[in-house]
């Protein structure tokens, strides 16, 4: 009989918690930021993400598909 384990991740991450943070000050007035500065983590992950994306497929392109 074989044991597994099974992890499972929940939650708010990172980027999450620091644009809830960001939002928080915001609506209290502790910070005046633009909202574009105060949404800024997901804007710049989701930047983030599809440049690597890009970057990943011109590779993937580059070698013609092979390994």
């Amino acid at each position: 009989m074989s044991a597994t384990t099974q992890s499972k991740s929940s939650g708010v991450g990172f980027v999450g918690l620091l644009t809830i943070v960001f939002i928080v000050l915001k609506l209290t007035g502790a910070i005046a930021w633009s909202w574009w500065w105060v949404l800024s983590p997901l804007w710049i992950s989701t930047g983030l993400a599809i440049v690597v994306f890009v970057i990943a497929m011109a590779v993937i392109a580059g070698t013609g598909g092979r390994r």
